[in-house]
């Protein structure tokens, strides 16, 4: 739970989360030039803090964030964009996120699976707050 302080009054805020788990993305990201001449699968969890008590108790969409329109607007994004750091394209979707969706808080994993010999994935996790 956080609290905010807003003339003299401490508000209670709930903070829930919302996953979602291992969404594949096509994107072209890559510090080579060569590496961004053409789309790879890249891999995110994401995790969307946000009061759902409202939604909890409303069963209304209108009170949560949207899952599909998060994952159409992270997919339209990496269709426009191209990054050469995993840290760069974590920091744009958590941006987005925040500001688009009013989230609370966001923590994004980003994956490249296979790029390396023998290593099943690398990335980063970085987590930002509104």
């Amino acid at each position: 739970m956080r609290e905010c302080r807003y003339e003299n009054k401490a508000l209670q805020v709930m903070m829930d989360t919302i996953f979602l788990s291992e969404v594949k993305v096509q994107t072209k990201l890559g510090v080579p030039d060569w590496e961004r001449m053409v789309e790879q699968t890249i891999i995110l969890d994401i995790e969307i803090g946000y009061d759902l008590s409202r939604a909890c108790k409303s069963d209304d969409v209108a009170d949560t964030i949207d899952y599909g329109a998060v994952v159409t607007r992270i997919r339209e994004t990496l269709k426009e964009n191209s990054f050469k750091l995993v840290e760069a394209l974590a920091e744009h979707i958590c941006q987005l996120i925040l500001h688009e969706f009013s989230a609370l808080s966001v923590k994004v994993k980003v994956a490249k699976p296979a790029i390396l010999p023998g290593l099943k994935a690398l990335g980063v996790i970085v987590n930002r707050e509104a």
